[in-house]
């Protein structure tokens, strides 16, 4: 439902972005060429050094859906997303020199960022400027106007107020002038009968029905007579009358869709954008951790006890799908593999009740993430005999599989991990997993290692 306007807008947003960081590029290299490199020549590393670029960019862009009708309606999203896909691409950007030992100077591609994020800034003040300069001088959005006043208007008319661009919100009509006013809303205009009088008069483009034709009488008579006078009306089915709070109603393309709970990660920018930064975060593990990490560990683990560094064991992942979970070994080589660590187990060695207190003992499951078996946050994998035993016993314990498992989780950090001694502890653990499907984000995977992070110090009365 966007305007012509936005979407050149957005065009124009779109190329002003790839000059800015193509002459970024360009400017830094021929300035560093220039002034503190004159043997400095441009060659294929450096061109494909651009195409990387760009390439990055428009993918960092994607993820962060920059250039979408939603960001561009309110300005503090749009300057959120680009901020955030500025730090994506110069993350990105970093890895492919890193992994490609591409010989790129420092000085070029950090003074490219420099540049290319002050041209942002810049460039983002012009253009809202800009934009609201052409507003004012031009026709403004289609004007408004929903009948019926119920939650889903509400939501409706929110939508428009956000959008000034796009739409010019006029107000509500509806029969029960008590419910109307009852929430003190400077937005209601009267009833439906003087509805059409007031379109009319005041050029309404369209109208936005909550009532359905055969809830109201009215409805199909206004409807006859806008038509006549080529205004649009349009329907909004108003589903907070039949469905409670349990459901969540979405849609794919025109289509309401009612499902049982929220999932953000169901949509597929909000997968790929969780799972780049698992891929980003457990390669800076591996390789800033782990790579000097695991010698040390593995040679205490085997001045201790015989056996390997590494326990493999099966875990339950994403759609219920086995994998082979990775661990630093944390107990003496034993057949006990189905029960789970107690207090003062004797199975655990010396090394290992330090690794599992301080939450080394998964540091190898980043191997795992890198792979994709797992994520760095999100429901603990349980063995395939807990999840048998505990999915007849516990409800919704399955839903939880529709994640992929997590290093560390919503639950971990509110306090539910370790041994779970009666069946009201695993209940806990699934509903804190079941919030955290249902209210993901990138930010509350920041906040969740974060607070893994600061449990691992203070140590945690549950991890043994």
């Amino acid at each position: 439902m966007a305007s012509l306007y936005s979407i050149y807008f957005r065009i124009t947003c779109f190329f002003t972005d790839l000059i800015i960081i193509n002459f970024s590029y360009l400017f830094s290299y021929y300035t560093v060429a220039t002034f503190y490199h004159e043997d400095l020549k441009w060659n294929n590393r450096y061109l494909v050094g651009i195409a990387a670029f760009n390439i990055i960019w428009l993918c960092s862009s994607f993820v962060m859906r920059l250039y979408t009708q939603t960001t561009f309606s309110v300005i503090e999203s749009f300057f959120r997303r680009t901020y955030r896909a500025a730090i994506m691409h110069f993350v990105l950007f970093m890895s492919f020199l890193f992994f490609t030992k591409s010989n790129i100077l420092q000085s070029v591609f950090l003074s490219s960022f420099l540049l290319m994020s002050a041209f942002f800034v810049i460039s983002r003040f012009v253009l809202v400027y800009a934009s609201e300069f052409f507003q004012k001088r031009t026709k403004k959005g289609k004007k408004i106007a929903i009948l019926g006043y119920n939650s889903t208007a509400e939501r409706l008319a929110a939508y428009f107020q956000k959008r000034k661009g796009d739409y010019v919100f006029e107000g509500f009509f509806d029969d029960d002038f008590a419910r109307s006013t009852s929430r003190n809303n400077a937005n209601f205009i009267g009833n439906m009968q003087i509805c059409f009088d007031y379109v009319e008069q005041n050029l309404v483009e369209e109208i936005y029905s909550t009532i359905l034709p055969n809830q109201n009488m009215q409805v199909e008579q206004l409807m006859l007579a806008a038509e006549q006078k080529c205004v649009r009306v349009k329907f909004v089915p108003d589903f907070s009358r039949q469905l409670d709070e349990r459901f969540y109603i979405s849609f794919v393309e025109d289509f309401p869709i009612i499902t049982l709970r929220k999932e953000p990660l169901d949509q597929i920018n909000n997968r790929v954008k969780k799972r780049v930064f698992d891929v980003i975060f457990s390669s800076l593990v591996i390789v800033l951790i782990l790579s000097w990490l695991t010698p040390i560990l593995a040679i205490l683990i085997k001045i201790e006890s015989r056996g390997p560094v590494f326990y493999m064991q099966k875990r339950s992942g994403r759609d219920n799908t086995p994998f082979w979970c990775l661990k630093f070994r944390s107990m003496h080589v034993n057949n006990d593999e189905m029960r789970q660590a107690t207090k003062g187990d004797p199975r655990i060695t010396k090394i290992g009740a330090f690794m599992r207190r301080t939450s080394l003992d998964e540091l190898p499951q980043f191997f795992n993430v890198f792979a994709g078996n797992m994520s760095v946050t999100g429901p603990r994998p349980h063995m395939l005999a807990h999840t048998r035993q505990y999915s007849t016993v516990i409800d919704k314990f399955m839903v939880r599989h529709l994640l992929k498992p997590g290093i560390t989780g919503w639950a971990q950090v509110n306090g539910y991990r370790g041994e779970t001694e009666v069946p009201e502890q695993m209940q806990k653990r699934v509903e804190h997993d079941l919030w955290y499907m249902e209210n993901w984000s990138l930010m509350l995977d920041v906040k969740i290692i974060f607070l893994t992070i600061i449990n691992m110090f203070k140590g945690e009365k549950n991890a043994y």
